[in-house]
């Protein structure tokens, strides 16, 4: 996946974002985020995208969001003036593959649906665990790819066209488990169809 198509694609999804692979993600999404408001302190979203996530989240958490879509972010910001979301305290551009912010920053991390977008999923793997906290949380939700069935066969077919479409349907989850600092905690099927998977990871301490 090279990044200026991942900017491109995704400039051309901002507008109709919420109402079609929004609209397909909301059930993982907010699954996932009680999981994370069950949680204490910091949270990183990486990928916050057009901002879906933010009204879930409980007054107790500090959330920072990063994209590197400027197109998603203003969306994303739109919608934390519009609703007061006090407790996002940042939303910034950046490249996950090198996170602006320092060791150990923040309790917990979350990327829902983007690790199968990003370029070098593996380093933005290390890099989520650099700047997450010794015991904190790596919370993934994301499609990965299936062995048989007839899923298997569409992620074959469309795996050729994961420029255009903006995310790989044939990504193998193995490729965010090889990080040597973070034990896998929790793995679960999560709605629709058992389509997407939802994976805890915590960092060693």
């Amino acid at each position: 996946m090279d990044i200026n198509a991942v900017s491109t694609s995704y400039a051309r999804w901002a507008p109709i974002y919420d109402k079609t692979f929004g609209l397909i993600t909301n059930a993982g999404r907010k699954r996932t985020v009680a999981y994370i408001n069950q949680l204490q302190g910091s949270v990183l979203e990486v990928g916050v995208g057009t901002g879906l996530a933010l009204r879930e989240y409980d007054p107790h958490l500090a959330v920072t969001g990063i994209d590197f879509s400027e197109e998603m972010l203003a969306k994303a910001q739109a919608k934390v003036e519009a609703e007061g979301l006090s407790h996002v305290k940042e939303l910034r551009q950046m490249d996950a593959r090198t996170l602006d912010f320092s060791d150990n920053s923040f309790d917990t991390v979350a990327a829902m649906h983007i690790v199968s977008v990003v370029p070098e999923p593996e380093r933005v793997v290390a890099e989520m665990a650099r700047v997450c906290k010794p015991g904190g949380r790596i919370v993934i939700t994301n499609h990965f790819a299936r062995d048989k069935g007839f899923l298997a066969f569409w992620e074959r077919i469309t795996a050729p066209f994961a420029n255009l479409i903006g995310w790989h349907s044939d990504f193998e989850m193995a490729r965010v488990l090889g990080e040597d600092s973070l034990a896998l905690a929790e793995q679960r099927a999560f709605p629709p169809m058992g389509m997407m998977t939802f994976l805890v990871l915590e960092k060693r301490a």
